[in-house]
């Protein structure tokens, strides 16, 4: 029985559609005075990925580097920018005063596909990826050019004020650390099954003694997220919950500018810190392995391993590349193929932490044999779309204990 609720929602989503549709259709003079200009100054469209904080912080970001770097060459350009359901505030705000971003400009886009000759007005970065990987640093920009995003002074005043409400006196460290697990996008995108993801979860505990350690050593730790599973129980007065007693867009974004390093695993508030702001970032439970950001200049990275339940074993990193599951994401995948995911245990997250604390001092060394071993887990990586530049590096300790799986 089709309620009045239904009916109603049916017509206003068909009302709304035939609104853009007419919206559309009357911006079709303005894209011909658009062409009409071309000869004069070239004006482009593109849609920003708004609603994952990965993209939204990293493809506008590239962009603006490769301006910078002068790849963007030619006549005079005006690029606008739309976006649709907004993340974060924040980002938003900021990227507005670099950019001519327009909500519903994504009418003139759309307006502009409907004549021949529509990709000359269309932005587009160099990197050759889709625009969902188009966060991929091949050409090495982001060591190149400075952060872009600045925070006002009145804002800088705000975030320091919060700072100091959540505990943390001013100038003292911080770390910030992030454990993915499904609730952000049950939430934000409850009509889409997210079960495929879930190979990318991870267990937050695991963090706990690493960050024990750091706040023995004087840091603060703060548990970043928008939305999350569950309040984090620790008795260590040093450990924040931000996501669940403190969080807000801006302080997101303010936080992630002022850390000493970000802890994080595969996501993109992980991304953001480095695409961002280029902090070194200490990646745990990485996966897939073909998926690192190996362009991270000053971060590390242990991995999820990969069980063989028949052979009763792991598989080797070659295994994984030679079986093209190097960038699966896909958790059914691995179920079909017989294989359990395993987290990093807490050791394993402590050594990783400790070895970026030192590095960021200055105390820290390395041997041959450890620099044999990362050269032959980065010989799997051939230069591609995917990897340009080798910056990142593999924890120490993590290749010491899997030697085996270099085989």
């Amino acid at each position: 029985m089709i309620t009045k609720k239904f009916h109603y929602a049916f017509l206003l989503k068909k009302g709304r559609l035939f609104i853009i549709y007419l919206a559309i259709r009357l911006s079709l003079p303005i894209i011909l005075v658009v062409r009409a200009l071309r000869p004069f100054v070239l004006i482009r469209f593109k849609g920003l990925i708004s609603e994952r904080i990965g993209h939204f912080t990293a493809n506008p970001e590239l962009y603006l580097c490769e301006k910078d770097l002068g790849m963007h060459k030619g006549k005079r350009v005006i690029d606008i920018f739309y976006y649709g359901k907004v993340c974060n505030q924040q980002v938003l705000k900021m990227y507005k005063r670099l950019l001519y971003v327009y909500r519903y400009s994504s009418i003139l886009y759309r307006a502009n596909r409907l004549i021949p000759g529509y990709e000359v007005h269309e932005v587009s970065l160099k990197n050759p990826l889709p625009d969902i990987l188009q966060y991929r640093d091949v050409d090495d920009c982001l060591i190149k050019v400075k952060p872009h995003v600045w925070f006002t002074p009145d804002e800088e005043r705000e975030g320091e004020k919060a700072l100091m409400a959540m505990g943390i006196p001013k100038n003292a460290p911080f770390v910030c650390f992030h454990a993915r697990d499904n609730r952000y996008l049950e939430v934000m995108f409850p009509n889409n099954d997210w079960y495929y993801h879930k190979c990318r979860d991870v267990t937050i505990y695991n963090y706990i003694p690493a960050l024990d350690h750091l706040t023995n050593r004087g840091y603060f730790a703060i548990r970043m997220g928008a939305i999350v599973n569950k309040k984090l129980n620790v008795s260590n007065s040093r450990i924040i919950d931000y996501s669940s007693k403190y969080r807000t867009d801006f302080l997101d974004v303010f936080l992630i500018s002022k850390c000493r390093f970000f802890i994080g695993c595969t996501t993109g508030l992980t991304n953001a810190s480095y695409q961002l702001f280029r902090k070194s970032i200490v990646w745990v439970n990485f996966i897939p392995i073909g998926e690192i950001h190996s362009w991270c200049a000053n971060s590390l990275v242990i991995l999820k391993k990969l069980w063989l339940k028949k052979g009763n074993r792991f598989m080797t990193f070659k295994e994984i590349f030679d079986l093209s599951i190097d960038r699966e994401q896909v958790f059914g995948k691995y179920e079909k193929l017989g294989i359990e995911i395993i987290e990093n245990t807490a050791d394993e997250i402590r050594e990783i932490t400790i070895e970026m604390d030192e590095r960021l001092k200055g105390a820290w060394q390395t041997t041959e044999e450890d620099e044999e071993l990362q050269q032959r887990f980065w010989s799997l990586f051939k230069s591609s779309d995917w990897h340009g530049v080798i910056r990142s590096r593999i924890g120490r300790d993590f290749l010491r204990q899997n030697k085996e799986l270099l085989e």
